[in-house]
């Protein structure tokens, strides 16, 4: 076994990966950015190593750095985790050249693999079922050389980078009308990810289900595959939502797909962790494609229901040992669900969302696993994914698993950053997910926004009684800190027909409490509307309440200027706003402002120009996503604010628009 191995990942990766590295009494070695100096993987690291920069490109992606950071440390092993270069052939050349293991399959495997569009070849020639596609050359500039392509490959269809991987760098296409931009804007986002702008075409299966094969091989010929894994529920061809097994594959089709998966890693000499990915069609018919030379982000319901650990596995094959003979005959128990939890707007077409995560909590319960790389008091930095955890269940059958994770869920606490929180949880009680009616095209058929909306209507109903809650929490904590009169009750006023008064902020809206004691309770109004309530307690630490006939029981929870209230809805973070408020900076009338933190990798717009509505203006890049910003309306440009390469925060002017006169 390994003596010391450096992670050149970040975040829940490089954690995860430690925690194992750990149990085997292996050290552990980490490297970071500058934004992430203090991040959690980084403390937790035995030793650790600053890469200069903050963008990915010059740190995590600076396989200069990375083989040096190790060479300082004295790594006999490298893990490279999943994502930036696990995939990457090269990086795992030089490590060998350095000495260093690769803790993960050859150069040559992860090169026949790594291209999608020579991984098809590979497949082809080993029988595996492929959907039409067309492969895109550099020197395809002619828009009817494209067109054509793409009409041999048929609508719709995907625009998908080669060197690709988690969604980035594809786009959907209905017809011709928008394919040459597409074709451009997948380019670029191929070439900021992943170093290659290569891009294909393939078919776009309607309907279809993304079904995947973990696959295991050891350095001496022998490939296991441990079960599928679902993963079709998905926004903007990233993953949602995972589970194991897929509810829509039967003995026969797993051992069929199975099979086929076994193949294709036996084709290329296969060695470590990897996962072969099928779409799968109402039919049970299966397509293949893709290969990824990596462990997957959602091998954790793998490991929960095969009771495996899969990293242990990596690193046993890693230091040349053979798999163990039963997991010829492994069989699963239960299932298992992962909700990724990401920092990102739902309501605002998932924009990226970054920040001070003020506090990060998710409520302990059975069967519940938790990684993440950040906690409270992190910070979202909009240099890499949106990612802040992954939040997996194991139960007995799917539908306890799904109501297990959206109680999880709906209980945690995540203050300081959008979260898509609400999203997983309408999805999880969404009654077609529940009958396992999922496909991938199920975030397209069921509104986002409605599920969203969906997943937080129980504390939506319940507000008022919480917001109660914290104003009676405020004036009892008041009280109890008071140094004279200590015996008088909270809110006692000598002219009891003024009330005590507050102001909560609630997700950005400020709401009005008064709060009057009678002889026995009190009588509290939000925003001038009284509410017809009865409390039975109160205290600085929660109180109970009866409202609409529904009595609760509720905590309360202070936290330097935050205020946490939580019962039986979930948790509502609150502020208590200042009596004297900093005045706000006033926006210019007519301005497109950044609705995310990220980088101006386009700017379309000039100074005098006339522009129609849906122009585009300026393209941002964030968490390696493009998003463009359009104009709103006919006007004229009169101002443009931003230029190439420059850092924008959300709020911040980008151009100024004027109506035409």
């Amino acid at each position: 076994m390994f003596q010391f191995v450096l992670i050149a990942n970040r975040g829940e990766i490089a954690r995860r990966i430690a925690r194992t590295c750990r149990e085997l009494g292996v050290g552990v070695g980490a490297v970071y950015s500058d934004p992430d100096a203090d991040a959690l993987h980084v403390r937790e690291a035995d030793l650790a190593v600053r890469l200069p920069g903050a963008t990915a490109a010059e740190t995590y992606l600076d396989i200069d750095l990375v083989i040096a950071a190790a060479r300082r440390m004295g790594a006999d092993a490298l893990h490279p985790g999943y994502g930036f270069l696990a995939e990457n052939a090269t990086f795992a050349q030089r490590c060998a050249d350095a000495g260093i293991t690769f803790i993960g399959p050859s150069p040559a495997a992860i090169a026949s693999m790594g291209s999608k569009t020579e991984a098809k070849r590979t497949m082809a020639d080993a029988g595996v079922p492929l959907l039409p596609s067309a492969y895109l050359n550099d020197d395809v500039g002619d828009p009817s050389e494209l067109i054509a392509a793409a009409e041999r490959v048929g609508y719709p269809l995907l625009v998908k980078a080669s060197a690709g991987g988690g969604g980035k760098a594809m786009r959907i296409v209905h017809d011709p009308s928008t394919l040459a931009d597409d074709v451009a804007a997948c380019r670029r986002e191929a070439s900021g990810a992943f170093g290659d702008d290569t891009v294909f075409l393939e078919r776009y299966l309607v309907g279809a289900r993304h079904v995947e094969i973990q696959v295991f091989g050891d350095q001496y010929g022998q490939v296991v595959h441990l079960g599928e894994r679902e993963c079709s529920v998905q926004r903007r061809y990233q993953k949602v939502l995972e589970e194991a097994p897929s509810p829509a594959v039967d003995t026969e089709l797993r051992q069929n797909m199975g099979a086929a998966a076994v193949a294709a890693a036996k084709a290329i000499d296969y060695v470590g962790a990897g996962t072969v990915e099928f779409l799968l069609d109402a039919d049970g018919r299966y397509y293949f494609l893709e290969m990824n030379t990596r462990l997957q982000v959602e091998h954790p319901v793998t490991e929960l229901t095969t009771g495996l650990d899969l990293v242990r596995l990596q690193l046993l094959v890693a230091a040349g040992e053979r798999l163990p003979e039963d997991l010829w005959d492994l069989t699963t128990t239960g299932h298992a669900i992962e909700a990724r939890l990401n920092a990102e707007d739902v309501e605002a077409g998932f924009l990226p969302a970054s920040g001070h995560l003020i506090r990060f909590a998710v409520p302990e319960r059975p069967g519940l696993r938790v990684d993440t790389g950040v906690g409270s008091g992190s910070e979202v930095s909009i240099h890499y994914d949106s990612m802040l955890a992954k939040v997996i269940v194991h139960a007995p059958t799917r539908g306890e698993a799904a109501a297990a994770l959206a109680s999880a869920l709906q209980h945690a606490c995540i203050d300081g950053v959008t979260s898509n929180r609400d999203l997983l949880v309408g999805v999880l009680r969404d009654a077609d997910y529940r009958a396992g009616a999922t496909t991938t095209g199920f975030l397209e058929e069921h509104d986002p926004v409605r599920l969203s909306r969906q997943g937080r209507a129980p504390l939506d109903r319940a507000r008022p009684a919480y917001l109660a809650a914290a104003g009676l929490a405020v004036l009892e904590r008041s009280r109890a800190e008071a140094r004279v009169l200590s015996s008088v009750p909270a809110g006692f006023r000598s002219t009891p027909s003024q009330p005590q008064q507050l102001e909560l902020v609630d997700a950005g809206t400020a709401v009005s409490v008064e709060i009057r004691p009678l002889r026995r309770g009190f009588e509290i109004a939000l925003d001038s509307e009284p509410l017809e309530l009865e409390v039975h307690r109160s205290t600085p630490a929660g109180s109970e309440i009866t409202l609409d006939e529904i009595r609760r029981r509720l905590t309360v929870e202070f936290e330097q200027s935050r205020i946490y209230v939580s019962g039986p809805e979930g948790v509502l973070p609150l502020a208590l706003r200042s009596r004297f408020a900093d005045p706000q900076d006033q926006i210019e009338a007519g301005s497109l402002v950044a609705p995310m933190p990220g980088t101006a990798v386009r700017v379309l717009a000039t100074e005098g120009a006339q522009v129609a509505a849906g122009d585009p203006l300026v393209v941002l890049e964030a968490m390696k996503m493009e998003h463009t910003i359009r104009a709103t309306a006919a006007a004229v440009v009169a101002a443009v604010r931003v230029k190439t390469g420059d850092q924008v925060n959300t709020g911040e002017v980008l151009v100024v628009l004027e109506e035409e006169t």
